[in-house]
């Protein structure tokens, strides 16, 4: 028995620090790193087309009337028919000035017109008279000539006394001042009671100014116009460019105008300061919220780019070389691809190279893309550009 215990001990042993090794090799392959999954990305599949366009303007509203309401026969100023500030229509009674006076030379010129008139009378009886005694040879041709002359001259003054009835009428129309056009009225410029002349500023009692519809000012550029005119003669509409383009006003908060308005106006040259064009267009205003001297954006639309392929913003990355996006090739693998970008729209960047239609580009998980490394792809609909 001594002498097989010895032989017994060595084998526990060596079978324990079998245990130990192979339990320590087991556990470093269990803790041995996994390869990680391919990043998931969005992507969309580039396809080109009809893309709007627009050009945006820093603009100014003005009325597209005012006027002087002036005073054309002088007197008294009797009566104001209107509240300051107030809308009035063409036509209205403004202002009434003291009608005494020209009631007064309107029945003088009555009474003179009635007068000529019964002088053109008598002469008229004359001159027939003078006649027949002529063609009987009881009276001579030199008495009927003059019958005939008399007669003639007072047919002259029964005209003028007919315009003179007319100048009074007129004169006494005008001691109601009306109203020449629709708008807003301003501050009266003359009290009541005071004497209204009809030369220089005496005569100026207010001022109208029309509203509805209103212009909105604003000026392009040399090459703004240049770009403008090669998009319209392209679509083959730069002959009726006032009809196919549409102004848009957008508020200093950003709100949008509801109506739309059309350029009706553009100035025969560029100024020589500036170097600008200057355009107006037409704005319907019927709730007035458009107001004279207010400062807006006027977008210019009605332009567009066919077979064209938009980028949104989120794709385009920026590297050393200039502007990159990433799209997956037909291995599931993400590809580097230089761009060069066009004009920039509220949806994203026209893209003049770089690209083709059936491109699969990718818009969302960009950050854990690499280059020939592959990708989890998920597909989303292609979003059409808006201008």
């Amino acid at each position: 028995m001594t002498a097989i215990e010895p032989r017994r001990r060595p084998t526990l042993l060596g079978i324990a620090l079998a245990c130990q090794i192979f339990g320590a090799a087991g556990g470093a392959q269990a803790q041995a790193p996994r390869a990680a999954p391919p990043p998931q990305v969005t992507v969309v599949e580039v396809k080109a087309g009809k893309v709007p366009l627009s050009f945006e303007y820093a603009a100014r509203v003005e009325a597209s009337r005012e006027v002087q309401v002036r005073a054309q026969v002088g007197g008294i100023l009797l009566k104001r028919d209107f509240v300051e500030g107030a809308l009035v229509k063409a036509g209205d009674t403004l202002f009434e000035i003291d009608p005494k006076r020209y009631e007064a030379e309107l029945v003088k010129a009555r009474a003179q017109l009635q007068q000529a008139q019964a002088q053109l009378a008598q002469a008229s009886r004359d001159a027939e008279r003078y006649t027949r005694l002529a063609a009987t040879g009881s009276g001579t041709d030199k008495a009927r000539d003059d019958a005939l002359s008399a007669k003639e001259l007072a047919a002259a003054a029964v005209s003028i006394a007919e315009a003179d009835v007319n100048l009074a009428e007129l004169n006494l129309g005008y001691t109601k001042v009306k109203a020449p056009i629709s708008g807003v009225t301003s501050l009266e410029q003359v009290p009541e009671g005071s004497l209204i002349g009809i030369t220089g500023d005496a005569g100026l009692l207010t001022k109208i100014t029309q509203r509805d519809p209103v212009y909105v000012i604003f000026s392009a550029s040399e090459n703004e116009i240049a770009q403008a005119r090669t998009l319209l003669e392209a679509q083959g509409v730069w002959d009726r460019a006032g009809e196919v383009l549409k102004v848009q006003v957008v508020f200093g908060d950003g709100q949008v105008y509801p109506q739309t308005g059309t350029i009706d106006f553009a100035s025969a040259g560029l100024d020589a300061e500036t170097g600008t064009l200057r355009l107006r267009a037409v704005v319907a205003n019927p709730k007035g919220l458009l107001l004279p001297g207010q400062f807006v954006r006027a977008v210019v639309s009605g332009f567009y780019l066919d077979n064209t392929i938009v980028v949104p913003h989120v794709a385009v990355s920026q590297g050393a070389q200039g502007q990159f996006v990433y799209t997956v090739d037909s291995a599931g693998k993400a590809e580097l691809r230089p761009i060069e970008l066009g004009r920039e729209l509220p949806s994203g960047w026209i893209v003049k190279s770089g690209l083709k239609p059936g491109d699969k580009l990718i818009t969302e998980g960009i950050i854990k893309v690499h280059p020939g490394a592959p990708v989890t792809v998920s597909m989303k609909p292609a979003e059409t550009a808006k201008p």
